[in-house]
């Protein structure tokens, strides 16, 4: 510890203190915790404990055990020339650190254990388990704080409307407010208020985030004004952000910055208003407000969707001029607006370009080219580009897969559908209701294949998703059509009893096929669950039900219309009276 000695000496000689808990780090890490004898060489540096050196040391950490041991062994040196105790500062930075490395239970016996436990730090813990989604935790913590200090925790009330509107729980956000306002319970402060605003904004309610901002006791802060006026743009509302731009500037206490700007720009470009885009950047820049990559690249992206995209370029050549470095977003903006101006080839080619270059593009740049290659009927060249985020570890979306399936569905490539259907898991990618219902209903509209139809229902089902009523409608069509109708009746009950009626079309086919095929067992089948589900009745009081489909019979066809379970029943009744009086009749005939 010789080389922490002549630091710590140099530090007191008013030299930087960086070399002293660069060698305090040093002997750290050769200490073995678990034996005493070893802690004699943190000695000379005992004279020159204060706070600032702890806090530093436990920052530098990066091994937790360690910086709990330094920090319990500064707390009770002996001897203790200068009468050092951790300050409130001193205790944050711990509780911080171990926080960082989810040592929750670590910190909270360390505060215990020192009589520390303050409302200030246990909002760290609320924080902490917020960011982890762990409401419990949360509420946990709340309540603690309030029995420490009897109402008066705003750090806590602030962190714990933090986390609830973090989990998008604006109700439970709404009613702790509401608390906190009308039991008085402590006095909302700005970031109180900016929170409830952000958590109204993030989910649409800009008139509520508006009635907040206006019932302010205390004076909004930038970040206030900025939440406020992000919401309004976000829901396209430029007018009432410019408004809160105005008020913010009456104010005499804040001015519009580089993100109040970026944020109005970008709900221009997103409006296709690239004339007024272009003129807050001239007052931006006129303003000393200098424009960041995130301005350029909602220009950049505004350009795009207009199909701009030599402009887009030129605006990228200006980003850099300015010294700024153009990124992943500002190229899947490119490729949309090559796409977008019919420009294909040149989005292809500028994927491969980014790539050899070495930029890491992510899923919606691949996304992009993946969704053009679809829409092109290049089915190959999609899949390739799949296999080819697989191997750079890049997990494509569903919503990608889904496209893809769905074009080779519409090119009647059934067999390669399957294929990529399989193949999703293997890009860890687990295929949606969507892309069963779409291979699916493919096939049940092919005729032979209600086999492969059956496994992909059983992979359907084994992923958590279950059949809609236009899958049970093609299913009992696909199996009338394959000539098995005792499968057909029974997904037709199976139907039912998951509370979905077929359309009439379908209902017409499988009355056909049981007819053609004299089947009146199967639909004595139906019937009895018919009559088991909307309570049997004399077949004469649906005479006139019968009447009236059957006239319109041909138009509800046609126009894909649904029979209630009444009507089903009515049709049902008197067809199997049918059934029974023909039956009657050839046997008097024999």
């Amino acid at each position: 510890m010789a080389a922490a000695a002549r630091a710590a000496g140099a530090s007191t000689a008013c030299q930087p203190i960086s070399s002293l808990v660069s060698s305090i780090t040093s002997t750290l890490q050769t200490l073995n915790p678990q034996n005493p004898s070893s802690r004699h060489s943190l000695n000379s540096i005992i004279p020159h404990l204060d706070p600032n050196l702890v806090i530093q040391v436990i920052k530098h950490q990066t091994n937790p055990r360690l910086s709990l041991f330094f920090f319990n062994w500064s707390s009770n040196p002996k001897p203790n020339p200068n009468n050092y105790c951790h300050t409130p500062l001193c205790y944050s930075a711990i509780t911080d650190h171990l926080l960082s490395h989810k040592l929750s239970s670590a910190a909270s016996s360390l505060l215990e254990s020192h009589n520390q436990l303050s409302g200030f730090l246990i909002a760290k813990f609320i924080k902490f388990h917020g960011d982890l989604g762990d409401l419990r935790g949360v509420v946990h913590w709340f309540h603690r704080a309030k029995s420490i200090q009897f109402g008066g925790c705003l750090y806590s009330y602030n962190s714990v409307l933090g986390a609830v509107v973090k989990a998008d729980r604006i109700d439970l956000a709404r009613a702790l407010y509401g608390q906190i306002v009308k039991e008085n319970i402590v006095k909302p402060n700005v970031l109180t208020c900016t929170i409830m605003i952000r958590g109204y904004c993030k989910m649409g309610m800009v008139d509520d985030a508006k009635k907040v901002f206006d019932e302010m006791t205390s004076e909004p802060n930038l970040v206030t004004y900025n939440t406020m006026i992000h919401g309004f743009v976000r829901k396209g509302l430029i007018e009432n952000a410019l408004e809160i731009i105005e008020r913010m500037k009456q104010s005499k206490k804040y001015l519009p910055d580089t993100v109040t700007y970026t944020t109005l720009i970008d709900g221009y470009c997103k409006r296709g208003e690239m004339d007024e885009a272009m003129k807050c950047m001239d007052e931006m820049v006129k303003n000393g407000c200098e424009p960041n990559v995130l301005t350029y690249n909602a220009l950049i992206n505004g350009l795009c969707l207009k199909g701009d995209v030599d402009e887009a370029k030129r605006m990228m050549t200006k980003m850099r001029l300015d010294g700024l470095k153009d990124d992943v977003c500002t190229h899947s903006s490119l490729l949309k607006g090559f796409c977008i101006s019919g420009r294909s080839d040149e989005a292809f080619k500028h994927l491969r370009d980014m790539v050899g270059r070495g930029m890491k593009m992510d899923v919606k740049s691949y996304g992009v080219v993946l969704n053009e290659y679809c829409r092109m009927g290049k089915p190959n060249e999609a899949i390739s580009l799949l296999k080819e985020m697989k191997t750079r570890g890049i997990t494509p979306s569903v919503t990608y897969f889904s496209a893809l399936v769905e074009k080779l569905v519409d090119s009647g490539d059934l067999d390669k559908a399957i294929d990529v259907l399989k193949q999703m898991h293997q890009m860890r990618c687990s295929p949606n209701f969507l892309s069963y219902s779409t291979v699916i209903l493919g096939i049940s509209r092919a005729k032979g294949g209600m086999q492969e139809v059956e496994e992909l229902v059983m992979d359907l089902r084994q992923n958590g998703h279950e059949l809609d009523a236009s899958m049970y409608s093609c299913l009992v069509k696909g199996y009338c059509e394959d000539c098995n109708v005792q499968k057909a009746i029974q997904v037709f009950l199976e139907s039912m009893c998951a509370g979905y009626v077929i359309s009439i079309e379908t209902f017409a086919i499988l009355l056909n096929e049981l007819c053609a095929s004299w089947k009146v067992s199967g639909l004595d089948e139906v019937f009895d669950e018919m009559s088991r589900r909307y309570g049997a009745a004399d077949v004469g009081s649906y005479k006139e039900t019968y009447k009236r489909l059957w006239m319109n019979g041909q138009s509800m066809r046609g126009s894909g219309e649904i029979l209630s379970g009444l009507e089903l029943a009515a049709i049902l009744m008197l067809l199997l009276s049918c059934f029974v009086e023909r039956s009657e009749v050839m046997m008097m005939a024999e």
